[in-house]
């Protein structure tokens, strides 16, 4: 015992340094947990209902007037190459919760689906992991997402809807005060707590307000200075573009309010703020296709604290299975700890943590696309199955089932195109001498194999698939597409595709629709989101140039 007291007694300064040490990292530890805590940044993921790039301003739309976009891509990053997989609401938004494919999501690769439960999101993450979250507006939808009791599980975060407009500025325009609404959700927030929050804008999604664009939002026709070339160029379709124009700019003036809030309570400067769109513009062969309008997504970043050289352009491929685990990782988490699923996307903090424009990564140099059934409206609910890759400047795609109507049969209105006044122009100039390849490009069967030069030709007219000087590239396309989707083991490259046609549609109203229209069951009416001259005739009449 001596022995031990002489030792303290002549070591005292020593342990005294090394006490005072101890307690040093002790207390860095702690700052640093408390540092961590702190440090978490908001997030503010905005996502429209249907809007295509390049339909913002700051991608050089003059006709669309979108300055809170604008100023996330001014203070932040704006991307040139973001692509959704999936071009349809519900799949669409799978994907960004579950960072998965959709074809990696079981019955979530289809619309209307009864969302599995064993795949875990962010947002439930995230609330398990000292975030508040919530939505307004449009989360995930359509389908059905229930948990193991059968209670809702709110996959985009708990709703927050109850402020709603005195008079929407149109109709069709959603009578939700997003803005409103999100500053609800912040007062119920806990003081220097962090937050997760989904603004879901239920625009551009249709109906619009016929001619909206130009009596109150102050448009011209001539604005549009050019037309997508699978269209007829006439002022029907250029209303209709103004139209959807003047829903967009309404989305965009909620998101300028959150952002000024905000900044209001000096939150904005740790917030990571996403905006981007679900899937294509609601028109003929985009919405619910995989062509370039369909899949290329607006998309820009902002975060005022730690994004660097803000107002640079990024061309780096990026994929909507990319946002799980971008969240995932800002938060402070390995995905591994999360319960979720294996995700097939990679963290954009390689992004946002650099300086760099242009090609930041060049890892990051192709995404995947492709769909299963959408809207129903062929016989048995079948979908029209598509896988493709976009590298460089083409894009690949593997039509499985090329007997199949891609956009649903005439006979039922093809479903899987919104009613429009521009389907109906498209529609009405079927037989017209010289305008029968205006329906063939939007609504007529396609080859098994499309190939297209999408720097060239965006509006993928020129189908290369056939042309002897583009065999390498599709043969280096096709393998390299079909090597990463056995990876993912997708069930439609490794023989078991029909699992995605067995799935049952959950909308009782429109389930097998095609025979129960056929037989008498249902109306046209009954569709509900198609006009009553959608409908063909059957046998449809002979087409002639």
């Amino acid at each position: 015992m001596h022995t031990v007291l002489d030792w303290l007694t002549k070591n005292k300064n020593h342990i005294a340094i090394g006490c005072i040490a101890t307690v040093l990292l002790l207390l860095q530890c702690l700052v640093a947990v408390g540092q961590q805590s702190t440090d978490k940044p908001n997030i503010l993921f905005a996502i429209a209902d249907d809007a295509s790039y390049p339909h913002m301003g700051a991608y050089g739309a003059d006709w669309v007037d979108t300055p809170a976009f604008d100023r996330v891509a001014e203070q932040g990053i704006l991307f040139t190459r973001a692509y959704v997989p999936n071009p349809k609401c519900a799949p669409s938004r799978s994907i960004i919760l579950t960072g998965r494919n959709s074809w990696q999501l079981e019955e979530a690769a289809n619309h209307w689906p009864d969302f599995p439960q064993k795949f875990k999101v962010y947002t439930e993450v995230l609330a398990e992991h000292g975030y508040f979250v919530g939505s307004t507006g449009k989360g995930w939808a359509p389908g059905i997402a229930n948990n193991e009791e059968g209670a809702p599980r709110h996959l985009a975060g708990r709703p927050f809807n109850e402020h709603q407009l005195e008079t929407p500025p149109a109709g069709g325009i959603s009578g939700n005060d997003y803005a409103a609404n999100f500053e609800a959700f912040l007062k119920e927030k806990s003081a220097g707590e962090p937050f997760v929050f989904w603004y879901g804008g239920y625009e551009p999604h249709r109906g619009y307000e016929w001619q909206s664009g130009l009596n109150k939002g102050g448009k011209s026709l001539d604005q549009i200075d050019e037309m997508p070339g699978f269209f007829p160029d006439n002022d029907t379709i250029r209303t209709d573009l103004l139209d959807y124009a003047f829903e967009i700019e309404h989305f965009d003036e909620h998101l300028g309010q959150m952002l000024d809030l905000l900044a209001e309570r000096g939150e904005l400067g740790n917030t990571l703020v996403v905006v981007t769109a679900d899937n294509g513009m609601p028109f003929p062969r985009i919405k619910g296709q995989s062509y370039e309008y369909s899949a290329h997504m607006p998309l820009a970043l902002m975060w005022p604290e730690r994004i660097v050289n803000a107002g640079r352009k990024v061309d780096d491929f990026v994929s909507f299975a990319d946002f799980a685990p971008t969240f995932i990782e800002l938060a402070g988490l390995d995905w591994e700890e999360t319960g979720m699923h294996a995700t097939v996307g990679r963290s954009l903090t390689d992004i946002l943590y650099s300086d760099r424009e242009g090609v930041v990564n060049p890892d990051r140099d192709h995404v995947l696309v492709g769909k299963e059934r959408h809207d129903v409206g062929r016989p048995y609910d079948w979908g029209y199955p598509v896988r493709g890759i976009i590298k460089g400047d083409m894009l690949y795609l593997k039509n499985f089932k090329p007997d199949r109507w891609p956009v649903g049969n005439p006979e039922t209105g093809y479903l899987n195109t919104d009613g429009s006044p521009t389907k109906t122009a498209v529609l009405d100039r079927r037989t017209a001498p010289g305008q029968y390849h205006y329906w063939a490009w939007n609504f007529g069967k396609r080859p098994g194999e499309e190939l297209y030069h999408i720097a060239e030709d965006p509006d993928c007219l020129h189908n290369l698939a056939e042309d002897p000087a583009y065999t390498e590239e599709k043969k280096q396309l096709k393998e390299e597409l079909y090597a990463k989707l056995k990876e993912q083991e997708d069930p439609r490259v490794l023989g078991r595709g029909y699992v995605f046609d067995a799935y049952r549609y959950m909308n009782q109203a429109n389930y097998n629709f095609y025979h129960r229209y056929m037989e008498g069951d249902l109306e046209k009416s009954d569709a509900g989101w198609v006009n009553g001259s959608d409908f063909e005739t059957e046998p449809l009449p002979v087409q002639q140039q």
